[in-house]
């Protein structure tokens, strides 16, 4: 039978990485996500999986840690919020360039700047765009509840590991420190050299052996013709993500007429938002994208010929605003709502909001 437990979403996020076989975890404190470090602490996980966990000096040696254990092939991670993130994003185009597996989560705060501890969703441009030099992108699953947050740390190490690539697990304050019911899995053993590279492939730098010379990883390419192989086979396999992996959810959207789109914790807002709109006769549904990359284009266009307007519902100045209007291609109103500061609008702030637009 499945454990259950109550816990922290950032609580959460070290026990998924305990409970996926996860071999290493290298972070820096950071409020609003120390828990995820501090519970890997308390959980001492080296003395039951062998999992390592570490307090580097810096967020900038955090990434390039999970940089070289990534190089090894092991299922290496770490977590941070907002400025951290920003440190990272040179390690990050450095793992992107490599094509190394790598789980990153970063529990979004107010900014730019120092800003405030409270929540955001301010870095969507950050994720989804690449923060980091480069033409890259990486998978971006968004959570809207601690469970997720716990299973999205397995869900991001099989697609980092798929498609050899970073995954980044973005979520935010809100739902880092809220407090709910888990269901945790049994755990999973880690895995061997041998079974990663009978899974994944023989490209982890594991070491010279009688059968294989030893591998090489870098993202450094001086012939330009080499370098842009390179890129053209990273953007086919963005490609090839857009095709599979675009994964979202819909509430009351079969005969919306308006249509509300949220992620994360703004996604736990309109779901309410819905409700009470329905309950007064309007055709309002929700589409909740949980890859932000990639982006749920189709399913947003599959709607549109219904749609008389769609609703951005963000924690920010508006960002995912801007690839919902390039989905529908000035075809049907866009219009935006968001709050700063960590201020959490209500519901009934948000139906006031789209009745306005909705009512004309």
């Amino acid at each position: 039978m499945a454990e259950k437990v109550l816990k922290k979403g950032n609580e959460v996020i070290a026990l998924g990485a305990i409970h996926c076989g996860c071999d290493g975890y290298f972070g820096y404190p950071i409020t609003p996500q120390s828990e995820v470090m501090e519970t890997l602490m308390e959980e001492k996980p080296w003395e039951t999986t062998g999992m390592v966990v570490l307090q580097a000096e810096s967020e900038i040696a955090s990434v390039n840690m999970v940089y070289g254990g990534a190089c090894c092939g092991k299922k290496v991670m770490t977590s941070s919020s907002s400025p951290g993130l920003s440190l990272m994003c040179e390690g990050l185009s450095y793992l992107a360039g490599s094509e190394l597996p790598c789980v990153l989560v970063n529990v979004v705060r107010g900014g730019p700047g120092l800003g405030t501890i409270q929540p955001s969703q301010g870095d969507y441009f950050q994720a989804v765009k690449g923060g980091g030099h480069g033409d890259y992108k990486i998978i971006v699953l968004a959570p809207f509840s601690a469970q997720e947050m716990y299973d999205f740390v397995g869900t991001g190490f099989d697609l980092a590991f798929q498609y050899r690539m970073p995954v980044m697990i973005l979520t935010d304050g809100m739902i880092g420190q809220m407090m709910e019911k888990v269901e945790l899995r049994p755990q999973q053993p880690r895995l061997s050299d041998n079974e990663i590279a009978k899974r994944y492939g023989s490209w982890a730098t594991t070491g010279k052996t009688p059968d294989r010379k030893g591998n090489t990883v870098t993202s450094l390419a001086l012939d330009p013709k080499v370098h842009e192989t390179l890129n053209h086979r990273l953007q086919a396999k963005y490609r090839e993500i857009e095709e599979k992996e675009v994964r979202f959810e819909t509430l009351y959207c079969k005969d919306a007429e308006y249509l509300l789109v949220a992620y994360g914790s703004m996604a736990r807002i309109c779901e309410s938002t819905v409700e009470s709109a329905r309950a007064q006769g309007l055709k309002v549904g929700l589409l909740r994208p949980i890859t932000l990359f990639p982006f749920p284009v189709k399913e947003i266009q599959r709607l549109m010929p219904q749609l008389k307007g769609i609703l951005s519902v963000e924690l920010s100045t508006g960002q995912m605003v801007e690839d919902i209007r390039l989905s529908v291609e000035g075809k049907i109103p866009v219009d935006f709502y968001g709050r700063l500061g960590g201020v959490i609008p209500t519901p009934e702030e948000v139906l006031e909001v789209c009745m306005s637009h909705y009512i004309k």
